[in-house]
């Protein structure tokens, strides 16, 4: 079973993909959250095998938040989901620690497989940050937690 933790700042949004993958029989919705802030807390305390953040988020990127997800919930992998489907940020969201990156475009099933490779293969494909990054990730995450 893969515990799964939702994030996105659109309701709507958030409705239907639980929606839908609540009927996914080796899926598990855990948790939702609408703000950065809410997700590293979540994500800290319920541990999910993945998380998954849309990149719009309304006050960060989804890769600055998978930078405090990561910090605070290393075993979760993050599950990037975007319209934005470039190189740039591909790169960026990987070096945040990111496992994949979905394009909104890439409909349900790739979201899908996203989700179950994420789980099963690890908690980061390739490309990590190196140690000192990654004591500031959970440095800031944790001041973010406080303030919540």
């Amino acid at each position: 079973m893969i515990t799964l933790l939702l994030v996105d700042y659109d309701p709507l949004l958030r409705q239907g993909l639980r929606s839908w993958l609540e009927r996914v029989p080796d899926i598990t919705v855990v948790g939702e959250a609408s703000t950065d802030t809410e997700a590293i807390t979540l994500a800290h305390t319920l541990q999910p095998d993945v998380v998954l953040i849309d990149f719009s988020m309304s006050t960060t990127d989804g890769i600055v938040d998978s930078t405090g997800l990561r910090a605070l919930a290393p075993r979760s992998a993050v599950v990037l989901l975007s319209l934005y489907d470039d190189a740039t940020m591909r790169e960026r969201a990987q070096a945040a620690g990111t496992t994949r990156v979905v394009g909104k475009q890439e409909g349900i099933k790739a979201l899908l497989a996203a989700i179950q490779e994420a789980a099963t293969h690890g908690r980061q494909l390739s490309g990590g940050r190196n140690d000192s990054s990654r004591s500031d990730a959970l440095e800031g995450a944790r001041q973010r937690c406080s303030t919540s």
